[in-house]
């Protein structure tokens, strides 16, 4: 975590639809708590979501509906932050060309989860200028608004501190005074970093192995009972590790410390069966997600409200944007 207290945060998700728990311990529930001590931005990030969707975009604006609902039925309060839509702000790609033009090529080639992507997404031409230079434009989406945290799962942290090199070259290249253009952002990690998916990778849509945050139980009941554990735990006699295991990091979201505890210690000693663990869990997330789905259909009962408040949202985004960048013209002498 940051040490110091932010004073205004910005962070964006792409609109895939419907959340999933994923979203929530890795990105949602650090939001929610962290707009009710600073000033809080938080977006769709449409314009990412063609760096691996281009080739059909039919989905997004839907996507990026059921996105805002499950935001709000989360948690997250429009009247303690500021819901936008990347593209509806212009502004964001202007500073993202500024911003290239400073970008050493070799950083962006750099970034772990650039062939990381390639290699879990094969299937998809990912060999594009926009899917490698995304990172500088999420530098972009988060310097406009002069951001100093931004809350981060794990495995954006290397994109932030990108992000952190791209904004100190801008500085140094364009500032003349003492004051820098541009603030440097610090990282806010989640406490729960990651959660792993069905099939034991990081939780994903585009891997198949996603629970939404709203899943009928039924669903859930299957997907949990049918998901990978500890690989080595072949036999219900054989010793477990927990900590390997997909199952015990959702215990450690969704259940009791006594029921935890209890996990991590019979599952160690093969004083309990996977079956029995996944049952364990169960009793504690349909819950969870039964709760989701009614905050859902709530919103549903009152059409055009998410568009409003995302409609007010994006025209303060666009204010504060259009500031920054009359800043930035300024030292790069285009006015």
């Amino acid at each position: 975590m940051a040490e110091r207290e932010p004073r205004r945060v910005v962070s964006g998700m792409r609109p895939t639809g419907r959340l999933h728990l994923g979203h929530f311990h890795g990105a949602i529930k650090n939001w929610i708590a962290i707009s009710q001590k600073a000033e809080c931005f938080y977006f769709s990030a449409d314009w990412h979501a063609l760096t691996s969707e281009y080739k059909d975009t039919s989905g997004i604006a839907q996507a990026q509906r059921e996105m805002f609902a499950d935001w709000i039925a989360a948690g997250l309060d429009p009247e303690r932050c500021t819901l936008f839509i990347q593209s509806q702000v212009k502004q964001h790609a202007e500073l993202f060309l500024l911003l290239g033009m400073v970008t050493p090529l070799g950083w962006l080639e750099r970034v772990p989860t650039y062939k990381e992507q390639q290699e879990q997404l094969a299937e998809k031409d990912l060999n594009t200028y926009g899917f490698l230079g995304y990172p500088a434009l999420q530098t972009a989406d988060v310097a406009l608004y002069g951001a100093d945290a931004v809350p981060v799962g794990q495995d954006q942290v290397s994109h932030l501190e990108l992000a952190r090199e791209i904004v100190r070259k801008f500085n140094h290249t364009f500032g003349k005074g003492e004051k820098p253009i541009l603030v440097e952002p610090h990282a806010y990690l989640t406490e729960v970093p990651k959660i792993l998916g069905t099939d034991g990778r990081k939780m994903s849509k585009s891997y198949g192995n996603a629970i939404e945050l709203g899943e009928d139980p039924e669903s859930a009941r299957k997907k949990i009972m049918a998901a990978v554990t500890d690989p080595a735990r072949k036999r219900r006699n054989d010793p477990g590790n927990p900590d390997i295991c997909g199952i015990y990091y959702l215990h450690k979201a969704y259940s009791p410390s006594e029921t935890i505890d209890l996990v991590n210690r019979e599952c160690r000693t093969a004083g309990i069966g996977c079956v029995d663990c996944k049952k364990l869990l169960l009793q504690n997330l349909i819950p969870s997600l039964e709760k989701h789905r009614a905050a859902r259909a709530a919103l549903d009962r009152e059409p055009g409200r998410i568009e409003a408040l995302v409609q007010l949202g994006t025209q303060k985004a666009t204010r504060v944007a259009e500031e920054t960048m009359d800043r930035v013209r300024a030292a790069v002498k285009l006015t």
